[in-house]
């Protein structure tokens, strides 16, 4: 709810679990409750980082890709390495490059051993601009993201159950 709008008196997914099962539709009610959740959720922390980022100029796609880069030894990567690792499609890796290049946060360069691969370096402006950010989400999301600590680590596990059936990880 955005803050100008009054809190709703019932849970909506839990009366759409409710109608789910007068519906006779039992044996999916909590299933579509917990997708339901999940989405909304995602709605809810996406709303809170890009509250933090859009004033930065950064997507969170972006910052991901800036953070990702500043963990790497030399700064950079190979274009489809980065893609894999962010577990994005590369038309994703390259536009997010595209648009972190254009605001001279990253370089993009022929790969000096493969002549087929392209890597995205991270400039000096690049890491500066992915620690300020990255404080500025520690600070307001990611140490009070909504949730107790031990309801933080649940979360984390029950996540890790789900990314890991669909063949996140092995």
């Amino acid at each position: 709810m955005k803050a100008d709008q009054p809190a709703l008196p019932v849970d909506p997914i839990e009366e759409a679990a409710r109608q789910w099962r007068a519906h006779g539709w039992e044996d999916a009610a909590d299933g579509m409750a917990a997708v339901t959740s999940l989405m909304r959720a995602q709605a809810i922390v996406l709303a809170r980082v890009e509250e933090v980022l859009r004033p930065l100029g950064l997507s969170f796609a972006r910052y991901e890709l800036l953070v990702l880069l500043s963990f790497t030894r030399r700064s950079a990567l190979p274009m489809a390495r980065a893609g894999a690792l962010l577990q994005v499609h590369p038309a994703s890796v390259t536009n997010a490059a595209t648009r972190l290049e254009a605001a001279g946060l990253v370089v993009r360069r022929p790969h000096p051993q493969d002549g087929r691969a392209v890597l995205v370096e991270l400039t000096e402006e690049g890491r500066a601009l992915a620690a300020k950010a990255t404080d500025e989400l520690n600070a307001g999301v990611f140490r009070r993201p909504g949730l107790s600590p031990e309801a933080v680590r649940t979360l984390v596990d029950v996540v890790r159950e789900l990314r890991r059936d669909a063949g996140d990880f092995a």
